[in-house]
């Protein structure tokens, strides 16, 4: 197979937990599928060296952030932990964070789900409500206790889309319904970040990157890959990601400029 004929490689990176007391590195098949659906081959990134993120770069076409039980630990935006009862993953804090910062950079398509939305905002300098439904006016947006994914994962409630920004062109809609399975959210949005859609009690429900308009860069805070084939509105942000990932691994040999947003050396990690 030449170059041309491959599929666009998405890098998928990993979660760590423990099973039977043994470390293990994951990724739910949800989000695998959903990157598959997206046309592109996924390869899910286990916690690595930073000296090796550039090498795996090189290789990728895009990166799609999952969602996860666990939270981005508070230290990365100057807070100590609120409810020490909740899980965090930070080898996939070291992970994700300065890989953000690197992907952006080089103009990779990024697609972040849940989790991965909040990786990105808090990579790119912004902050996190550690518990959403304790904030006054705003909603609970957790997933009921003790229910199954068909119940968990139902729309719950509407987002209004921005008009004039990249989900708003994706979509073709001023309102869509969506799911809602998390406890943190956007605090402070990062620099260099278009809001997208927001619920109905004004917290952010999706931004964009806007260093690169014409660049798939897109993160929600739900969970369109939830039996993405029967939903069309998940369907067409995979498609366009997909796409984007197509042009990408078309041009990945060219060189990409730094963009404007993180010619700040504030938002690199300083070991990258």
């Amino acid at each position: 197979m030449n170059r041309s004929e491959a599929k666009p490689i998405v890098l998928v990176p990993a979660c760590n937990v423990a099973i039977n007391s043994h470390p293990f590195h994951v990724a739910g098949k949800k989000y695998l599928d959903a990157v598959r659906l997206a046309g592109c081959l996924p390869l899910v990134v286990p916690s690595t060296a930073l000296d090796d993120l550039d090498q795996l770069l090189d290789m990728a076409d895009g990166i799609f952030l999952t969602g996860s039980p666990s939270n981005v630990h508070p230290s990365h935006f100057d807070e100590a932990v609120h409810n020490p009862a909740l899980p965090l993953d930070p080898e996939r804090d070291a992970l994700t964070l300065p890989l953000i910062r690197l992907a952006v950079a080089r103009g990779l398509p990024l697609f972040a789900v849940c989790r991965g939305f909040q990786e990105t905002n808090v990579a790119l300098g912004g902050s996190l409500h550690q518990a959403v439904q304790e904030q006054p006016g705003l909603h609970d947006h957790r997933a009921p206790e003790g229910q199954p994914p068909p119940i968990a994962y139902a729309d719950t409630h509407p987002v209004q889309v921005m008009p004039g920004g990249q989900l708003e062109a994706l979509l073709g809609h001023s309102h869509i319904q969506v799911n809602s399975l998390h406890g943190q959210g956007v605090k402070t949005l990062a620099p260099g970040l278009r809001i997208e859609a927001v619920a109905p009690d004004g917290l952010v429900e999706a931004f964009s990157v806007i260093a690169d308009a014409s660049r798939f860069a897109l993160c929600v805070q739900w969970h369109p890959e939830w039996q993405a084939a029967q939903n069309p509105h998940s369907m067409a942000l995979l498609r366009a990601f997909g796409q984007a990932c197509r042009e990408y691994h078309g041009k990945r040999d060219q060189v990409h400029p730094l963009p404007a947003l993180l010619k700040n050396d504030s938002l690199r990690d300083p070991e990258t």
